[in-house]
């Protein structure tokens, strides 16, 4: 078994939130209880709607924001007990959008040269040959180390942000939904390429993603979030071959389909999600879930081992009500 680089145990994350002039502030529990463990070499992918948590929790993963509660070990050390610089040389991201996340004013070669000049590499007489070779692994000629990131275009310029991510040797890299500003004739060539870069340098991944057809072609492992907790994890090919809880089963079902006569899939899920400021009792996903019975409505689901998967579920111990709905 691989060895695990990133355990994350019981962390929660709430903020204040106002609630308008006089009327004070309430919690929001962003991140409500997470345990995720990311072994050596796997791609796990974080799933779930815009606001269940995924972005929260990968700024804690690393280092931008203190969790709430609970612990989060970088190789069995905790993270908190560890150095910015030294963080930095475990873990890096990839963000979504490359345009903003980019100096303007910066050539690529200073831009993928920053994180050595940070980190205080001590043979600066090499840093432009590292550079330039870096970028030819990534599939940016060299030729283009004096150029600006608005002369490039968004594939080249994710191109250029996997470059500066990598150019310290990370182990880890988060990806925040690395392909949704590119367009779709770019977004296999970016996950082409991460996948040819974890094989040929050993990296582990963390992907926030809420486009299932790209976790289900570069994730191993799976775990569905849900207003702040994890309802399901599992690996990739048995989550998509046989989704357990009925979230992960909707999200699936939501997947549009190239087939014109399929129409537009209906999740069950109706429109409205929930106040995360106000959640619903019980089991959170309750009241837009079509299986849900009298102590869904009362007592929350713990994620726990079920054979081939971990799942948060009332009705993986009573499948007579989920039958009953069929």
């Amino acid at each position: 078994m691989n060895k695990t680089v990133v355990q994350v145990s019981g962390v929660t994350r709430t903020f204040m939130v106002s609630q308008g002039f006089l009327r004070g502030k309430k919690p929001l529990h962003a991140v409500n209880g997470i345990d995720l463990a990311i072994n050596q070499g796997d791609v796990v992918a974080l799933v779930g709607e815009s606001g269940c948590g995924k972005t929260t929790l990968a700024k804690m993963i690393l280092g931008l924001l203190p969790p709430t509660s609970g612990t989060i070990k970088i190789d069995g050390q905790p993270i908190d007990q560890m150095k910015r610089l030294d963080i930095a040389r475990n873990l890096q991201p990839i963000f979504q959008d490359p345009y903003s996340s980019l100096n303007p004013r910066k050539s690529i070669g200073s831009i993928i040269t920053l994180p050595l000049k940070v980190q205080k590499d001590s043979n600066p007489e090499t840093w432009r040959q590292r550079v330039e070779e870096m970028m030819e692994i990534v599939g940016l000629p060299a030729r283009l180390y004096n150029n600006y990131p608005n002369q490039l275009s968004g594939g080249q310029r994710q191109r250029i942000a996997i470059a500066r991510a990598l150019i310290n040797n990370p182990r880890i890299v988060i990806c925040d939904e690395p392909t949704s500003a590119l367009d779709v004739s770019v977004q296999s060539q970016i996950l082409n390429l991460l996948q040819e870069l974890r094989q040929k340098l050993g990296l582990t991944y963390l992907i926030i993603s809420h486009n299932l057809a790209v976790v289900e072609h570069i994730a191993t492992k799976v775990a569905v979030m849900y207003l702040g907790h994890i309802v399901e994890e599992a690996a990739t090919e048995t989550l998509f071959a046989s989704p357990g809880h009925p979230y992960t089963q909707a999200l699936l079902q939501s997947v549009l389909t190239p087939d014109p006569d399929l129409g537009i899939p209906d999740t069950h899920l109706g429109a409205a999600y929930p106040n995360p400021i106000d959640p619903p009792s019980g089991c959170t996903f309750h009241p837009r879930c079509q299986f849900a019975f009298e102590t869904c409505r009362h007592d929350l689901p713990q994620l726990k081992q079920a054979k081939d998967r971990k799942i948060a579920c009332h009705l993986s111990d009573n499948p007579n009500h989920r039958n009953s709905h069929k």
